[in-house]
Order: structure tokens, then sequence, then C-alpha cells
């Protein structure tokens, strides 16, 4: 029986959903003018850049996409070249995201409809983005990648989450947090 070096991943993915959802259901309310809590949206980016991108993605990037294309995928033109340019699509709407949020807190008017914007783009991208991973990109990967590297892809995972302490915990406290103020 192979190990599996992708249910880490699928894991994440739930906490990354649900802030997701945090971030559609605010938005919403946002466009309704029945939300105005920019330190939910700097929040948002807080967690997207650290829990999504930095504890997350690092380890795709740097241990589930390097070995499977050590394993024969190719990197270029391949399902990880196109998860990689979602990876930084994803980010090119963090940053207007957070450029948006920090304006509209400092008081600029006009904010909302950037704000929401890249709010929705990265909610729609990041859905389709999960879901092609998750049904696509990591069913190949438990398929092609051989057993004899997936202790040491597992002991990668561990290391990454090691080097940041309490991350984990930090944002599903947050999510948490914010889908109680949601239910209020």
């Amino acid at each position: 029986m192979k190990t599996d070096v992708t249910r880490v991943m699928m894991d994440e993915h739930q906490l990354i959903l649900r802030m997701i959802t945090l971030v559609e259901q605010n938005t919403a309310l946002l466009e309704q003018g029945k939300f105005r809590d920019w330190r939910f949206f700097l929040d948002a980016v807080d967690f997207i850049r650290n829990y999504a991108d930095r504890f997350h993605h690092a380890k795709e990037e740097d241990v589930l996409f390097k070995a499977l294309v050590n394993n024969g995928m190719p990197a270029k033109q391949s399902p990880i070249e196109a998860m990689q340019i979602e990876h930084e699509q994803g980010r090119a709407h963090v940053r207007a995201l957070e450029i948006a949020a920090r304006q509209a807190l400092a008081g600029a008017v006009g904010e909302i409809p950037v704000l929401a914007a890249h709010a929705k783009g990265y909610a729609q991208l990041l859905r389709s983005h999960i879901d092609k991973e998750d049904h696509i990109l990591y069913p190949l990967a438990e398929r092609i990648l051989p057993q004899e590297v997936r202790a040491d892809m597992l002991t990668a995972y561990r290391q990454a989450a090691a080097a940041t302490p309490g991350l984990e915990i930090r944002y599903q406290e947050m999510v948490a947090r914010y889908e109680r103020q949601v239910a209020a």
C-alpha cells in the first residue's frame, strides 16, 4: 500500500476553503453596504499570504511539484506549470486586495469596487484551483509517485510545518473567530 502524500494538502485545502467562504460572504455584504470591516480583509490577506501561500503552497511547490518533476512529469506545459501560474495569479489578486483594504481603512473612498473585484477574483480562482488539485493533480501524483520517495516527502512536509510553530493553530483560530462573527 502506498503512503498518501497528498492527504495533508487536501486537509489544508479545507481551512483555505473556509476562509474563501468568509471572503465571499463578507464581500457580498460589502457590496450591499452592510459590511465595512476593513480589518477582516487585511486579516484575510495575512491568512492567504502566510497560511495558503507560505505554509501550503510552499509544500506544494518545494516538495510535491519537485517530486513530480523528478519522477517524470514535465515542469513546463504541464499541470505543474498551470498550478504555478494560478499561484501567481492569486498573489496578484492578494496584492491588489491589500492595497484597496489599506486605502479604505485610511478613509479613501471608491475602493469598494476594487476590493470586491479582487476578493471575488481570488475566491473564484482558488475554488477552481483547489478543485483541479484535489480531483486531477493529486490523484495523478498518487498514481505516479513511487513509494520510495514518499517517506522523504512526508518528512519535508513535517519540517516545513515545524519551521512555523503555531502557525496552523493561529489561522484555524482566526477562521473560527470570523465564522462565529458571521453566524452571530
